[in-house]
């Protein structure tokens, strides 16, 4: 048998695939002992740096000390991002901006903003001013680096011996970062970020550019901002004229501007005034002789006594946002602004919610209330942010984001309306699970198959979220409250259904207000008209803005309207009912554990949103919506409706007053009422319109001169003076 090709060639595939294998167990040989050669070496070479005893001790903790400043550093890093994002933009934009604002009548009411010419130079202001903010203030400012840890050991060392807050170990740059930055919410979170901050000014800034911006935009009372507008408000002085006892006063107002201003309090002010001289003492920056003549004659405010009604200042804030973001592509920038506001139904709506607070606050144990009324087509006629803007200046309306509870059901019976529901279409009351969710009703209990008009006005929880899960899906209802005017973001998890999404009394106004119109957009807005000093318009409203756009379809929200109106009557808010007959509407609203109440209701004129809360979100004594959110409501809202020509809501019949035969009168209605407001006797609408017809036909018609001496009874001195008249 002969051999053939692949016998010849067998044996050389066998030998080169030993030569292979050889050459890599070689190769791999060579490498683990070269590199256990180079491990030797290393080690041989690290030995020579090996400690023994303390010295290893030392090493170690540098070590662990090196590891956890490496962890530490990520984290504070981590702190801060959220903190210097406040910072983005032009931060020093606000004094840019000095505006006169006046109500809707044209009656100037306030001002913001700060003049650069009346910004005086720290080097320029009287030194015992400096001096007395210092001591008071922050006395190591020109030594820390925005953060005095000494202070603060010294702060929390004396309120642990008083048992109480006796002292702050806030630094001057913290309260200007606050100021700045940031609200007065009493958070952790806010804190931190305060901390960074006072460091990044510090990093910034120079020392007397801190003390300037501190010295110009602190509250000081009275609706004045800084202390140059303080010392002409109180003192009727430039604020390089003041005397000792006069910057006494002033450096007092910043611990708090309401409890101390002294044109409401001035023996209050005078004491803390004299507790700022013993400061000065005490720190070392003036003798006993020096502020002896302070004390003996203590400072003296001008008479204020008449000023008006009190300005506005949680609307003014928020305006003046308004303005800024309106007039930023302006030249001019000093500026007059006509508003919306109405100083008397801003003043019946903080008389409402601070009655509430002063009658029933300590019942319910609820600290704070905020109010939205916004008339319908727009305008914000009034806004109540907290209790006491001296206090805090936090607008709780525009700023606080709380849960809405029951309140924020609207959304999801509206985008089932505009799905073909009706009032009348019928759901089932039943225990439903939701991705392992199952939500209660209040009673825990449940009534089967009933209407979406029953549903709402009883508050069931079930059937919204019956609708979210079968019907809609959350992200149809959060896009719902979003086109209706709900500007916070709204989460679209399971929950949402019952408002557990967090929002602002402003948007829930704003949203509620589409009913009342129509279904078409609110248009909220706080600014009508935007002027220079040459009285030349930059900006108006109605001239430019765009027309209303439409929401929601007719029949949606002519059946929303149909429900709503029940609530009041058969629903969670007879207490919301008006004294006098004319048809409301709106929704309660109730989180868990009572932390937030709520009442948004509207007639055909106004809708006002109400909120009563904790600002540490602590638990009121059971306090729901229709309790005294819908009593501050009705308060208000009785004294708004009050003569004026009411109108409509869309698909009720303003005539025929809203009722039921299950209705049944609040218990307790008459004990449980707050005091009604009586409005001051006014024009008619009618009558106005009429005298506003009449000024334009003689603005347009040609004046005419009338001789003097056709005039029966000629005025002495009056002879040569002509009348300007209009042709008959």
């Amino acid at each position: 048998m002969s051999k053939t090709p692949e016998d010849d060639n067998r044996p050389r595939l066998r030998h080169s695939l030993l030569r292979l294998d050889s050459w890599i167990d070689s190769t791999v040989w060579n490498l683990g002992f070269r590199a256990a050669e180079t491990w030797e070496e290393i080690t041989i070479f690290f030995r020579r740096f090996r400690v023994r005893g303390f010295k290893r001790a030392l090493v170690e903790l540098t070590c662990e000390g090196l590891t956890l400043g490496a962890a530490g550093s990520v984290l504070m890093l981590a702190l801060a991002l959220p903190a210097f994002e406040e910072t983005k933009g032009d931060w020093r934009a606000q004094s840019d901006f000095a505006v006169t604002f006046l109500d809707r009548y044209g009656n100037e009411i306030g001002h913001r903003g700060i003049i650069h010419e009346d910004s005086v130079p720290v080097d320029e202001l009287p030194d015992h001013l400096v001096k007395a903010v210092l001591a008071t203030e922050d006395r190591r400012f020109f030594d820390h680096y925005g953060i005095d840890f000494l202070g603060l050991a010294r702060a929390m060392s004396a309120n642990a011996q008083a048992g109480g807050v006796v002292q702050g170990g806030s630094t001057l740059t913290q309260q200007l970062a606050k100021n700045l930055f940031l609200s007065n919410e009493r958070t952790i979170e806010r804190k931190i970020k305060e901390a960074f901050l006072a460091v990044w000014l510090e990093s910034n800034l120079t020392k007397k550019e801190i003390l300037r911006l501190y010295l110009d935009r602190a509250y000081m009372g009275g609706g004045t901002f800084g202390a140059a507008a303080a010392a002409q408000f109180y003192f009727g002085k430039d604020i390089k004229d003041i005397s000792l006892a006069e910057s006494a006063m002033l450096a007092g107002l910043f611990k708090a501007p309401a409890r101390y201003a002294p044109h409401v309090n001035l023996p209050a002010a005078r004491e803390r005034a004299n507790v700022v001289l013993t400061n000065l003492v005490q720190g070392g920056l003036m003798t006993e002789g020096q502020v002896m003549a302070a004390r003996l004659a203590p400072a003296t405010v001008i008479d204020r006594a008449v000023t008006g009604a009190k300005a506005p200042d949680f609307f003014l804030d928020w305006a003046f946002d308004e303005v800024r973001r309106i007039a930023k592509p302006f030249a001019q920038h000093s500026l007059i602004v006509r508003t919306t506001i109405d100083l008397s139904l801003q003043q019946a709506a903080e008389e409402a919610v601070e009655t509430g607070l002063r009658e029933y606050g300590e019942s319910y144990r609820v600290k704070q209330g905020a109010l939205v009324m916004v008339e319908n087509g727009g305008a914000v006629r009034a806004m109540v942010g907290g209790r006491d803007y001296g206090e805090s200046q936090f607008n709780r309306a525009t700023k606080a984001l709380r849960q809405p509870g029951s309140s924020f059901k609207v959304y999801t019976y509206a985008a089932a309306m505009e799905k073909g529901f009706t009032p009348e279409s019928v759901v089932t009351d039943a225990p439903i699970t939701w991705r392992g969710w199952s939500p209660q009703n209040y009673g825990r209990s449940y009534s089967g198959r009933v209407t979406l008009l029953t549903a709402l006005a009883k508050s069931i929880n079930t059937i919204p979220v019956r609708l979210a899960k079968d019907e809609l899906g959350t992200e149809i209802i959060a896009e719902t409250a979003k086109r209706m005017g709900v500007e916070t973001p709204i989460r679209t998890d399971k929950t949402m259904p019952l408002g557990t999404s967090e929002v602002t009394v402003l948007d829930q106004a704003t949203a509620y207000a589409v009913f009342p119109a129509g279904g078409m957009e609110s248009r909220r807005h706080g600014i009508s008209q935007i002027m220079n000093y040459d009285g030349d318009i930059l900006y108006d409203f109605s001239r430019d803005t765009p027309p209303p756009q439409r929401i929601l379809s007719e029949q949606a929200v002519s059946s929303m309207n149909r429900i709503l109106t029940q609530i009041p009557v058969i629903g969670t808010a007879r207490k919301a009912a008006l004294a006098n007959g004319i048809t409301t509407a709106g929704k309660t609203g109730t989180t868990q554990a009572y932390r937030d109440a709520w009442f948004v209701g509207y007639s055909g004129d106004y809708t006002t949103a109400v909120w009563f809360g904790n600002d540490d979100y602590t638990s009121t004594n059971n306090m729901t919506g229709g309790s005294l959110p819908a009593m501050t409501f009705k308060r208000l809202m009785d004294y708004a409706e009050q003569g004026i020509e009411h109108r409509a809501i869309p698909g009720i019949d303003a005539a025929v007053p809203v009722a039921s035969a299950k209705a049944k009168p609040a218990e307790n209605e008459s004990a449980d009422a707050l005091p009604a407001l009586v409005r001051p006797r006014m024009l008619s609408s009618a009558v106005s319109r009429i005298i506003r017809d009449l000024g334009a036909r003689m603005e347009k018609a040609p004046a005419v001169v009338i001789p003097a001496t056709t005039l029966p009874g000629r005025v002495a001195g009056l002879e040569d003076t002509p009348l300007i008249g209009t042709q008959p």
